[in-house]
């Protein structure tokens, strides 16, 4: 069983989701500091520079937006040209388009754009210049894949793209197409709200933290929302009967004097989630160290003895590690390139298991995770994508006596 605990206090909306009794993924939004991925802009283009393949884009916000000419191109792979061309073939100094924002501000960038438009739903992703259907890699049986891909072919008109989402699984063509409709209608305003504005300006923005985990996570079914704002609990029930009708949604407003996350225990697991020295009941520890360029997670035996035979004893100590890694990528949303030094094996047959292992593991994730495989010093290579800013500790700030690196230098005398 799933759950989703939300906590509301003042400006902040915090969210825990657990599974199996612990927990998964944790997510923190400021009303003040609102995330934009997902939001579409009128905007106009302030440079174009051939030598980067890129342009900068004026979409309102305190730096301009970087394009990337891949991002200009037609959305479908088999429609773009053979030569990649000039972006100063496709974009001009003064010229106005709509872009959607696939990155966050971070430092000192701007945020990144696309012109490759898409607009998640409960059950699609709806891609309006697209001119594919998709299914979801998470539906396994190839008949359902088939028939799933057939509606989507069938509902789709012109250049529509459709990812139709594992919610969609076994669900009658009317499920869909009442969603398909909902989301023409609303890039319909988008394109409405375009011809009337002058850029920079903002046409779409993507739901809040909370509708947006219920819609890309909450199973309406079988997950349980524990939250302990009225208001909020209210209109969540009513965005998941607007969403999914003829369902009684498992929402129940927590109101007792002890504070939730206490009560839930997620305050005990957040401070030993997010360490940088995790250590497992069977006794393996795992080390995380973020850089700028990469995350490197070391495994280690510590106390974990397993059997009489060491390779199997090293075996079941690196699949234990794989499956607690993959669910502290979700935890921490670590993004970028990921590099794990798993306690070496000698069999070839081993380092299959645990990147298989691996693999199985980071089915649940969200977030586009490709296991590289393993490099010639036998670490294992991983990548995973993500828009917004990673939180390795919630709501934390670096040291300011070691900078955030672990020391603190002696004084100099």
């Amino acid at each position: 069983m799933r759950q989703m605990i939300v906590h509301c206090e003042h400006e902040n909306i915090q969210m825990a989701l657990i599974e199996d009794g612990r927990l998964a993924e944790f997510a923190v939004e400021r009303n003040s500091e609102q995330s934009v991925v997902g939001s579409i802009y009128k905007g106009k283009v302030v440079n174009v520079l051939p030598g980067m393949q890129a342009a900068f884009v004026d979409i309102g916000l305190k730096k301009n937006a970087f394009l990337y000419v891949d991002d200009v191109l037609h959305p479908h792979l088999e429609k773009q040209p053979k030569q990649k061309p000039s972006i100063s073939q496709l974009l001009t100094v003064g010229q106005e388009l709509i872009v959607q924002v696939m990155k966050e501000p971070r430092g000192g960038k701007g945020a990144r754009v696309t012109t490759h438009f898409s607009l998640p739903g409960r059950c699609m992703v709806y891609m309006p210049t697209a001119d594919y259907v998709a299914v979801s890699k998470k539906i396994e049986r190839d008949a359902e894949r088939s028939r799933l891909k057939g509606i989507g072919e069938q509902l789709r008109t012109g250049e529509e793209g459709i990812i139709i989402r594992t919610v969609s699984e076994d669900e009658p063509i009317d499920f869909i197409r009442s969603d398909l409709e909902f989301l023409r209608e609303e890039w319909a305003r988008i394109t409405e709200k375009a011809r009337k504005l002058q850029a920079p300006a903002l046409l779409h923005r993507d739901l809040g933290l909370l509708q947006r985990l219920i819609r890309d996570s909450f199973d309406p079914y079988e997950d349980e929302l524990v939250i302990d704002s009225l208001p909020k609990a209210e209109e969540t029930i009513s965005y998941l009967k607007d969403s999914v009708p003829g369902i009684e949604p498992k929402v129940i407003h927590y109101s007792e004097s002890v504070p939730l996350f206490q009560a839930y225990g997620i305050d005990d697991q957040l401070k030993t989630g997010f360490a940088r020295k995790i250590a497992l009941p069977e006794g393996v520890t795992i080390v995380i160290d973020q850089t700028e360029a990469m995350t490197i997670i070391d495994v280690n035996t510590a106390k974990y003895i397993g059997g009489d035979n060491l390779g199997e004893t090293i075996l079941q100590t690196n699949l234990l590690a794989a499956r607690e890694i993959a669910r502290i990528l979700r935890l921490w949303d670590i993004g970028g390139i990921i590099i794990v030094d798993f306690i070496d094996m000698e069999r070839e047959e081993h380092r299959h298991q645990v990147a298989a292992a691996m693999e199985e593991a980071i089915r649940k994730d969200r977030s586009k995770t490709f296991v590289v495989g393993w490099t010639k010093l036998d670490l294992l290579e991983m990548t995973r994508k993500k828009a917004r800013e990673s939180m390795p500790l919630p709501f934390a700030k670096p040291c300011g006596a070691c900078g955030g690196r672990g020391f603190v230098l002696p004084s100099g005398g």
